[in-house]
């Protein structure tokens, strides 16, 4: 079993997407537009929203993150939920830091805890809520 996160987004998926595969080191490995569903034209595909993604996956070492954009009225907001990302060197997590904080919001600037050597909280660009951890050097 693999638990993989499905990101939602309001029309923007596709920016973002292209975003995390740059900061994540990854490639995009599928991706399909409402238009380009058998659907298009239908109701789940209405004229304005044929160019917002109905699907993307991105894969990067470690990790596969999911996302679309959410048919008119149906976006919600991620709450309640993290993404946490884990990292071996305090140099990657300071990388992966200054990225996602790029006009983002920072709710926990990097720095040493009691548990790890650096770790963070950031909500991106995006909306997607972000913890950076290094738990000691590898």
């Amino acid at each position: 079993m693999q638990l993989n996160p499905y990101l939602n987004f309001n029309g923007n998926c596709d920016a973002a997407f292209k975003f995390y595969e740059k900061v994540l080191g990854g490639k995009i490995a599928f991706k399909i537009t409402y238009g380009e569903t058998p659907d298009s034209g239908g109701e789940q595909c209405p004229p304005a929203s044929k160019d917002h993604l109905a699907h993307v996956r991105l894969e990067a070492p470690g990790l596969v993150l999911m996302g679309s954009d959410c048919p008119p009225g149906f976006f919600e907001k991620a709450q309640g939920i993290t993404l946490s990302l884990t990292v071996d060197k305090l140099a990657e997590a300071e990388r992966l830091y200054n990225a996602l904080k790029e006009n983002g919001e920072v709710k926990m600037a990097l720095a040493k805890t009691f548990w790890a050597v650096g770790f963070a909280m950031v909500t991106d660009q995006f909306g997607t809520p972000w913890m950076i951890n290094c738990e000691k050097e590898a």
